[in-house]
């Protein structure tokens, strides 16, 4: 494709609203564009204008995967966007516009990458297939489908294109969210004694959250397990003792300490709390994404990364790309359920810190840079 093209690729995807839904639409301009390079994309429609696009390319036992994201997350207050988040705006390199960076820059250059090595018969002697997900940021409903449909049992080896400014992103996080609900007894707060306050049972709990976590193994890569209370909620009345509480909790597994692991530590902590205090706690796990991780110094990596410098090589005042590790977690921690030492690699365009913001932006020399480096990385993942 021409320059103008693949930037005109990216602005049309900029232009769909994806907010948290309608996949379908992305789905279809991408089949469409697959089609007119004579590649067959299947269209994975599950209701409510989800949906979830495949298609592979090459045939073999193992199978390099390229996933990315078809939605975003919402807009916030459109008043303080510079310009409409769903008009692509192009202000020198910048390209403004909500999912610029957070993921449809990523998509469009996994999907122009793969369309050049198609059409210019470079595509490696080995099966790779290309996965586009709904939901993704929000209950992760597409990854989750396709995982149990076996998309990811053949996987050797998977790239995700989320923004990391062109860096090697080669482990991350898991991430689990879980709620915990007290039950107690209401009564007049002039006879406390009489009833049961479900927010204490509640409190002794956030207490030992604090140090929970303290000595679980260190992470080669991750580091510590991070952790918190976020939410809390209980009690409707000040002179009423609350039957009723709950918190919510955020915790960011690594692979030295798991998600086993650590729903087991809490739920030994419930259970501590509750053979010794009158309320009765419950533990309620919401979303459960796991770590994933490479090994730095494999072929898989080391070849990602000198893609990356070379193709950044030449893009005026980046910054050198370089191997780095992330909290956040990605579709990836769907897609290594079932093979947890699944090699995986997060690798896109500009710019991972203004994902989700207002005015989000992508350069387009980060973009059209990545295209290369994909290239690359197909091209030579089978050597």
């Amino acid at each position: 494709m021409e320059k103008e093209e693949q930037i005109q690729v990216l602005k049309d995807l900029i232009k769909i609203n994806s907010v948290n839904g309608n996949e379908i639409e992305v789905a279809t301009y991408l089949k469409k564009l697959f089609a007119k390079h004579g590649i067959d994309a299947q269209i994975d429609a599950f209701g409510d204008d989800r949906a979830n696009l495949t298609v592979d390319f090459g045939t073999g036992d193992q199978v390099l995967g390229i996933t990315g994201h078809m939605d975003t997350v919402a807009v916030g207050d459109e008043n303080k966007w510079h310009t409409s988040p769903f008009d692509p705006y192009q202000d020198g390199d910048r390209l403004y516009g909500r999912g610029a960076a957070d993921m449809k820059s990523g998509l469009a250059a996994e999907v122009i990458a793969l369309i050049e090595l198609h059409d210019q018969e470079q595509l490696p002697a080995g099966h790779v297939r290309f996965i586009a997900t709904a939901g993704e940021e929000y209950g992760t409903p597409g990854a989750n489908r396709l995982e149990a449909a076996g998309v990811a049992k053949d996987l050797v080896g998977l790239v995700v294109g989320e923004p990391t400014s062109g860096n090697v992103v080669y482990a991350h996080s898991g991430s689990l969210n879980y709620r915990i609900t007290s039950t107690g007894k209401s009564v007049h707060s002039s006879q406390p004694e009489n009833g049961t306050n479900a927010i204490d049972a509640l409190v002794d709990y956030c207490i030992k959250e604090r140090t929970l976590f303290d000595d679980a193994p260190l992470d080669p890569y991750l580091g510590k397990v991070k952790h918190s209370v976020t939410v809390i909620n209980g009690g409707d009345q000040v002179n009423t003792i609350p039957d009723f509480a709950a918190i919510k909790g955020n915790i960011r597994p690594t692979k030295a300490f798991d998600n086993d692991h650590v729903i087991a530590r809490i739920k030994q902590t419930i259970d501590e709390i509750n053979a010794n205090s009158d309320g009765q706690l419950t533990f309620e796990l919401i979303h459960n994404f796991r770590p994933v991780a490479s090994d730095p110094d494999s072929h898989f990596v080391k070849n990602a990364l000198q893609a990356t410098q070379d193709a950044y090589h030449d893009v005026a005042n980046h910054v050198r790309p370089k191997l780095t590790v992330i909290n956040g977690a990605t579709d990836a921690s769907v897609f290594v359920k079932h093979n947890q030492d699944l090699p995986v690699i997060v690798l896109g365009a500009d710019e991972w810190n203004v994902a989700h913001q207002i005015n989000e932006y992508t350069t387009i020399s980060s973009y059209l840079a990545t295209v290369n480096v994909y290239k690359n990385i197909i091209s030579h993942f089978f050597e």
